[in-house]
Order: structure tokens, then C-alpha cells, then sequence
């Protein structure tokens, strides 16, 4: 009997394939902000690398408390930040979007209120306000989506720090693997048709093909839910066929086009 598939073995989230989290630095998240929203001054004790996070991790400090947040681009430690709403708007600081400038990148983007920071979070990410109105803010990612955000929703102004990791190769396979084994994720990872026949359903056969129907019931059996699951219409020839519907108005636009014809003859 062979062996169970990947994803159902990766299903039952068992201790082998899940991520060690215990070896992360922590939760970055902003610190609770102040009632009246007057600026707190933070300290950077320290700067560290934590396995989970692509992006260089600022340990800041108030008195007793301590938080983690994505570093930003220049940050150096001893250096003072400010948070809050009546902070200044300058590199490094942590203001509600409403008080921010236009134009200014910003990083660490909060996506509701209070949630520490969900957007722009990796290595050297920014975006952009763009606009605001009547209560909301417009951002532009790097990657050009643009997103409506509230004005209460905090970020930092600058760049996120470590923008030149991806510029440096990987060059051995050793490297990319204990990078992916740091977090569990799958590397390397085969194609389903170039496995063996216990290992897949499509794999196995003279050659590299699937051998079956790639779509699949939502009823199947866990061995065999595999493909495109349920899906309505595959292949670029479906939504061509959409698309002439649209242009020509669908069966209406043929009926039409017929009974112009039909007068021009008579005519």
C-alpha cells in the first residue's frame, strides 16, 4: 500500500509539518496608543534577525515595556521614535495615516485600526498616500494596487529596511533549503505528473502526462481531490466564448443582426 499524498499528510497539521514557531522573535505589532494621542517616545535598544520575518526586527522600549517592529531603512540603535497622533511627521515615527502627508512613503501599513500593522511588512516595502476624502485614504502599493484605508489606521513613515535581499543569490540549493526548512514551507517541490504512480494520481506513464480528467468532484475521496476542484469550464476557450457573447449582445444580437440582413434584401 502506498503512501498517504503530501497535502493529506500536511492536512492533519502533525508536529513535522508545522512551521517552528518557537523559534521566532515574536509578534511585531505597534504598542497600545495613548488615550489623548500625545506623542510617546520610544528607544532602539536593539536590532535583530528573527527566522520568521524577511525584514531586519527594532526592539523599542518605554520604561518597562517592549515591543517589536519591522525596522526601518537608516534606523540605528539609541535612536528615539515617537508615536502617537501629535508625533512629527518625520522618518521613523508612527502617526495615524489622516496626519500624514501626501507623497511620503510609508511602510508597516495598518488594515483596520489597532490591528499592529498588516500591510507593507516585508523588506524593503513602502507605499504611497495618494488621496484623501470624506473619511478615507487612498495608498498606492510598490506593486501598483491601490487600497481605501481609514484615517485612524497607523503606519511609519519611511522604507521598510533590507530593500537589497533579493538582489544577492542564493547559489547553492543547500542555502535555499534551510531558508525554506526555517519557516516548513515546501522546496524543492516535483511536478505532479513527473512523480510515480503511489505518489499522485497523475503520476506514472510513458511520458509526462495526467492520464485522467484534471477536474474533480467536490465529493471525491482526500486521495483523489487533486486538479481543479469543481471546476465550471477550463481551457482560454470558454471565456472567448464569453467575450463574442458580450460583443455581439449574446443570442438578442444574432436575432438582430439576421433581421437587418433580412430588410436589406427586400430593399
Amino acid at each position: 500500500m502506498g503512501k498517504r499524498l503530501i497535502q493529506q499528510r500536511r492536512g492533519k497539521n502533525l508536529p513535522t509539518f508545522r512551521a517552528p514557531s518557537h523559534r521566532y522573535a515574536g509578534t511585531l505589532a505597534y504598542p497600545e496608543p495613548s488615550a489623548d494621542g500625545a506623542a510617546e517616545e520610544w528607544t532602539v535598544s536593539d536590532i535583530i534577525h528573527s527566522v520568521g520575518h524577511n525584514v531586519p526586527v527594532a526592539v523599542i522600549r518605554r520604561g518597562p515595556a517592549e515591543a517589536l517592529v519591522p525596522a526601518k531603512e537608516g534606523l540605528l540603535v539609541g535612536q528615539k521614535v515617537f508615536i502617537g497622533s501629535q508625533a512629527e511627521a518625520k522618518e521613523g515615527n508612527v502617526l495615524p495615516l489622516g496626519m500624514i502627508p501626501e507623497t511620503i512613503p510609508v511602510f508597516n501599513i495598518e488594515f483596520r485600526p489597532g490591528d499592529g500593522g498588516k500591510i507593507g511588512r516585508s523588506s524593503g516595502s513602502y507605499a504611497f498616500i495618494v488621496a484623501k476624502d470624506r473619511g478615507i485614504i487612498n495608498i498606492r502599493l510598490a506593486s501598483g494596487e491601490m487600497r481605501t484605508l481609514l484615517p485612524q489606521c497607523r503606519a511609519t513613515i519611511g522604507i521598510a529596511a533590507g530593500s537589497g535581499r533579493i538582489l544577492k543569490p542564493f547559489a547553492k540549493a543547500g542555502k535555499m533549503h534551510h531558508k525554506k526548512h526555517a519557516r516548513n514551507l515546501r522546496w524543492p517541490r516535483s511536478s505532479a505528473s513527473a512523480r510515480n504512480p503511489v505518489d499522485h494520481p497523475f503520476g506514472g506513464g510513458g511520458h509526462q502526462h495526467l492520464g485522467k480528467s484534471q477536474t474533480v468532484s467536490h465529493n471525491a475521496p482526500p486521495g483523489r481531490k487533486v486538479g481543479s476542484i469543481a471546476a465550471r469550464s477550463m481551457g482560454r476557450g470558454s471565456s472567448k466564448k464569453k467575450e463574442s457573447q458580450i460583443v455581439s449582445g449574446g443570442s438578442g444580437g444574432q436575432q438582430d443582426s439576421g433581421q437587418q440582413q433580412e430588410k436589406k434584401k427586400k430593399e
